[in-house]
């Protein structure tokens, strides 16, 4: 695989695995994705979660009312104004998820080698013998041997929370199945995953389709995590979709590749999204064990190359019920970083897990420890000049202009040794270009606000592309003053090169004496240009 780029062949001192870590304004390269629910919803743990290290909030539509996720979303505001900690927000649709419903909310035990009928009559009451289900069609998809997970988390091979089982007998519109483990389903709605079989419902569901026109529309969502993503056609979908919801038309589409029609129609579906989530959940149960890492490593590195955000889920399970993760997880957490993953995604740890900022935090400092803040130290366990050069081999020749200029502020900022790299960006595309290529150093986007109309009224552009860039490694947005226009003078440059400069002090990552490489537009000319700053 592509994964010889990663570490370099110079051993670590391995005493100075014990030193400290020292603190930092900005908690990690990777960014961390948190899902916001019952444990995670008040304005006291939203701002824990944002000063662990959040950057994205995920607001997970499988499950609660609009109503809900607004009072969620509201709590939210009130905490980046209280941290003063930017955070973009991510819808996550439903899709076509088959959900089992129990109504009465009480929990069902299930016993390994006994029987259970799924059924789609949902006047049913869930039980010991029969699971209620939101699709008809689930009997005329599957056949005999069949395997298929029902839980709230889904199957991860040591929970007794998520039941396997293996299809016995199809009886008209029951599936009869064989129960492989014993489970107790706690709850009032499980997810159903029939492990690699195609079920016939649309990829953007009529109910996904209202929850973004009202409470996406309504809250100018950043993201959409596009849930099973099947066909590159899926994401041309939803972005036409989204096309006509006024100011949706910013709104960055994440496919989620959760199963297998996903990986085989992945090259297909990485052109058309503006980033990519491996769901390993359901992608753990679709693929042989052993396939997983592969299929890891081959997505992301194709991810990397083509310059668009990589968010890995699943990596800290335990971590719902415990304060700290296991030694697998831990490790699993810092192969996904060195694999090139953008961004951790945390479902159930933050979502109705007990140590909600905890996860976060500790994500974020195995995270740290991988790129930390401060070339001498990233070097020592990612080898930025071999994927430095596999990148600039991989883009060819011609360059494009832009794709050039970034590659060269990368490449001056690794020889000077520069703190940071501060780049003027009206559209975000050059910062997200010099993120590609993965610098050790953090980039700090300053984005220009570019003035707009729709002929009934003028308004600033800026906001979103700050914001999406909170998912990308490396990069930390700026939002400039919106007096000065995008192609400014050479006095404004200066102006708002300051304000930038004074942010680095402040954070901590720029000191007297340190290179900075500014990469900026004078005119019609990319500039990039190296810095040494006085006392």
């Amino acid at each position: 695989m592509h994964s010889n780029h990663l570490l370099l062949e110079e051993p670590i001192r391995m005493a100075s695995i014990l030193e400290s870590s020292k603190s930092s304004f900005f908690p990690a390269m990777t960014k961390i994705v948190g899902t916001l629910g019952p444990k995670s919803r008040s304005v006291e743990v939203i701002s824990g979660c944002l000063k662990a290290g959040m950057s994205v909030a995920r607001f997970d539509f499988s499950w609660g009312n609009p109503k809900y996720h607004q009072e969620t979303l509201e709590n939210l505001k009130a905490a980046v104004k209280t941290t003063k900690k930017l955070c973009a927000v991510m819808l996550d649709t439903v899709g076509p998820e088959l959900q089992v419903v129990n109504k009465s909310g009480n929990p069902i035990s299930l016993l390994a080698d006994g029987f259970v009928i799924l059924t789609s009559d949902q006047e049913q009451e869930a039980s010991s013998e029969v699971l209620p289900i939101n699709f008809d069609g689930l009997s005329k998809a599957v056949k005999h041997g069949d395997t298929i997970f029902v839980g709230q988390y889904l199957f991860t091979g040591s929970e007794t929370t998520s039941v396997w089982l293996e299809v016995s007998e199809v009886k008209g519109n029951d599936v009869v199945c064989v129960i492989k483990n014993s489970a107790t389903l706690a709850g009032s709605l499980f997810t159903l995953h029939a492990s690699q079989i195609r079920i016939e419902l649309p990829t953007l569901s009529d109910k996904d389709k209202e929850v973004i026109s009202t409470w996406g529309v309504q809250n100018k969502i950043d993201f959409l995590s596009l849930s099973y993503t099947r066909h590159a056609e899926d994401v041309r979908n939803a972005r036409e979709y989204l096309s006509k919801l006024g100011d949706l038309y910013q709104t960055q589409i994440f496919a989620k590749i959760e199963n297998i029609e996903g990986l085989i129609h992945f090259d297909e579906i990485l052109q058309e999204a503006d980033g990519i989530i491996l769901s390993r959940g359901n992608l753990g149960i679709d693929l042989p064990p052993e396939k997983v890492f592969l299929f890891q490593k081959a997505a992301l590195y194709k991810c990397n190359m083509a310059g668009k955000p990589a968010v890995v889920t699943r990596v800290v399970d335990s971590m719902t019920d415990n304060l700290r993760p296991t030694r697998a997880e831990a490790t699993d957490v810092a192969n996904a970083v060195l694999d090139g993953s953008d961004a951790i995604l945390l479902g159930a740890e933050t979502l109705r897990g007990l140590y909600p900022v905890e996860t976060i935090s500790i994500v974020g400092k195995i995270c740290a420890e991988i790129y930390f803040i401060g070339i001498d130290i990233a070097e020592k366990v990612f080898n930025q000049d071999l994927y430095f050069k596999k990148t600039v081999k991989y883009v060819g020749e011609p360059m494009t202009h832009l794709e050039s200029i970034a590659s060269s502020a990368v490449r001056a900022a690794i020889k000077v040794k520069a703190s940071v790299i501060i780049c003027f960006t009206s559209s975000g595309r050059a910062a997200r270009l010099i993120a590609k290529y993965r610098p050790t150093m953090p980039v700090l986007s300053v984005v220009i606000p570019r003035l707009k109309t729709n002929q009934l009224k003028w308004s600033f552009s800026g906001a979103y592309e700050a914001r999406q860039s909170l998912i990308v490694r490396g990069l930390f947005p700026m939002l400039a003053d919106p007096r000065h226009a995008a192609e400014s003078t050479s006095s404004t440059n200066e102006s708002i090169l300051k304000v930038a400069l004074d942010h680095g002090k402040a954070s901590g990552v720029i000191k007297s004496h340190d290179r900075v490489v500014i990469c900026q537009k004078v005119g019609d000319a990319s500039v990039v240009k190296i810095i040494e700053l006085e006392d």
